[in-house]
């Protein structure tokens, strides 16, 4: 099986599921005015910190009662923040179907060793069962599964009425998927993902009812410093008025403030979810007529339009090992990555074997679909290797 090398490439291979591409026109001279060598705390630091916030929420349609903090340690250390602060006063329901929802139920289950802690598990590819999550308990949640391309359909699952905190990682969500702001309690992301921002810094959103929670309760475990969002029972409120627990890169805000500008200029949240639906579309079109390849994500309704994974379903390829399979797909990924097409969408390596290519609103339609013939290319290339060493 030969195919002929395509005549288009797409301008843009940054396909990368985190650090996502930078949004378009994007380049090094935008952060010129960035507030380097003057303390964070000074009047003019502290504005950008707020216009950050004020931004995000402004373009979200975060309510006006919510809180809005920038946070260490990217979109890890904000759940981190809201696991470690909020969980102990109820029993917990824990979903995860893909290894970041993973990874909090272990934290939750062996550091913080909640003993009425329940896991709702799913396969990747699958969701848990919504309507078996107790609301009396906080939930901890994935809204869009980054490694597995499965995502949340909607908030119907959730009761306005519960009497458990909702704490919600949004991060390959915000921005390019509506989130439902009165059936969250704690959203959290990272500026590296839809918007393509520079790492390192989280966002922390907090509704009313995750406020009185923090005011009212104090976890049974020592609290490091990082964590803290209380003192004397009374938030710390400057922490959600541009006043950041630890130092900012003023670098970073200047590239977040360039990103939730362009999203300001494109139409704002409505735009950037329109161009991320019609990347993922371009992708659907091809899976659709293309037998070696098929969605991670079983069910279109809660298929992913940022991280969308695939799976390759060649009957040649499914009978080999699963490290082979893993090795076919890497091959993919790498002679893309060597022809300067497509850099770093290989599958998550927790997750089955396959590729993942993000679609959120900083990629260009044009480079999604100039990507898809080059992926028929890599595979027929990668193929005939395995056939070769055969």
């Amino acid at each position: 099986m030969t195919i002929e090398r395509p005549a288009v490439r797409p301008a843009n291979p940054h396909f990368s599921s985190g650090p996502c591409a930078k949004r378009p026109g994007w380049s090094i001279e935008k952060l010129e005015h960035a507030l380097v060598g003057r303390s964070h705390r000074s009047k003019p630091g502290k504005a950008r910190l707020v216009d950050a916030i004020e931004k995000t929420r402004a373009i979200l349609g975060v309510p006006a009662d919510y809180k809005i903090g920038i946070v260490p340690a990217s979109d890890t250390g904000a759940v981190e923040m809201a696991l470690w602060s909020l969980l102990g006063a109820r029993g917990v329901d824990l979903l995860a179907w893909e290894s970041f929802g993973a990874g909090w139920v272990s934290d939750v289950v062996k550091q913080l060793k909640l003993k009425d802690a329940r896991t709702l598990k799913a396969d990747y590819g699958q969701l848990p069962d919504l309507t078996e999550v107790n609301f009396d308990n906080d939930i901890v949640f994935t809204w869009n599964g980054t490694t597995s391309g499965v995502r949340v359909p909607n908030g119907d699952w959730i009761p306005a009425d519960r009497k458990g905190l909702t704490i919600c990682d949004a991060t390959s969500a915000a921005f390019a998927q509506d989130l439902p702001w009165s059936k969250l309690d704690v959203v959290t992301y990272s500026w590296q993902k839809v918007l393509g921002g520079e790492a390192a810094h989280g966002m922390l959103i907090l509704s009313p009812r995750a406020v009185e929670r923090l005011e009212s309760y104090t976890p049974a475990w020592p609290m490091p410093k990082i964590f803290r969002m209380t003192k004397g029972g009374k938030l710390i409120d400057g922490i959600f008025k541009g006043e950041t627990i630890n130092t900012p890169s003023m670098i970073c805000v200047e590239d977040y403030l360039d990103a939730l500008g362009w999203s300001e200029s494109i139409g704002g949240l409505k735009s950037l979810i329109g161009r991320a639906d019609a990347n993922a579309a371009v992708i659907a079109e091809w899976v659709g007529r293309t037998p070696w390849v098929e969605f991670l994500a079983e069910n279109i309704e809660t298929r992913s339009n940022t991280s969308v994974c695939l799976k390759i379903v060649d009957k040649r390829i499914t009978a080999l090992s699963d490290d082979e399979q893993i090795a076919f797909a890497k091959k993919i990924a790498d002679l893309l990555d060597k022809e300067g097409v497509a850099n770093d969408i290989a599958g998550y390596r927790d997750a089955p074997a396959g590729l993942r290519i993000w679609a959120g609103a900083t990629i260009e339609a044009t480079d999604m679909r100039a990507l898809m013939p080059w992926l028929d290319w890599a595979f027929a290339e990668a193929l005939s290797s395995l056939q070769t060493a055969a």
